[in-house]
């Protein structure tokens, strides 16, 4: 689909779930030692798949996204730069930037493609979840006030993706790096669950920093 003015209108238009809360995010986030920032990430590609990774069209699939993980908490990376996180031993969740596109994606298209005959799923979550980012010293500590799982980094290293809760909420988090954290909650989930971690990151405001 090119980049067409009537394109150009439509994705004028698009408000992604949190948008409303971004001022808000700015202005809690915290910056030096105890600092902690907190962003949505809007509109990724987000595409559910469930297959066997090691049959052909898991194969398929696999040398189009950079490989399938197959380990619990495993996440991997193709030249694309979406991210593949596993969910179950025959479920990932595929993870790719915006493509300024309206409609179905192109990663979408392909992975039909490299599914095609084969057992398994291919399906479109872009407008099921969003994207919060979670970053700085006090990230952790953030998350570690409502999360259900450990987060110490001797238990989940960057590079490791999750399925866990956040004060009840279910959500992936993925720590992309050592002191950020993607999480992808629902989208009907994303209001409460912003206005939860802009509760938590209060305290670190505490030193120089004010609160509306």
């Amino acid at each position: 689909m090119g980049n067409t003015a009537q394109n150009t209108e439509v994705l004028a238009l698009r408000r992604s779930p949190a948008h409303h809360l971004w001022t808000d995010f700015t202005v809690g986030s915290v910056a030096g030692e105890r600092g902690v920032t907190l962003r949505e990430i809007p509109f990724q590609r987000m595409v559910g798949i469930r297959v066997d990774p090691t049959s052909e069209a898991g194969t398929r699939i696999g040398e189009l996204t950079g490989g399938l993980p197959l380990n619990s908490g495993d996440v991997t990376t193709g030249e694309s730069g979406a991210a593949v996180l596993w969910l179950a031993p025959d479920e990932f969740l595929v993870v790719a930037p915006d493509d300024g596109e309206p409609g179905p994606s192109a990663l979408v298209t392909s992975l039909l493609e490299a599914l095609g005959y084969g057992a398994g799923q291919v399906i479109d979550l872009s407008s099921n979840r969003t994207t919060f980012e979670l970053s700085g010293p006090s990230a952790r500590a953030v998350l570690e006030k409502s999360c259900a799982a450990d987060l110490h980094p001797r238990t989940i290293a960057a590079g490791t993706a999750i399925t866990t809760e956040i004060n009840k909420i279910p959500t992936v988090l993925f720590k992309s790096a050592d002191e950020t954290f993607q999480l992808f909650p629902r989208s009907s989930f994303a209001d409460y669950l912003g206005r939860w971690l802009l509760d938590g990151m209060v305290e670190f405001a505490a030193e120089g920093t004010s609160w509306p």
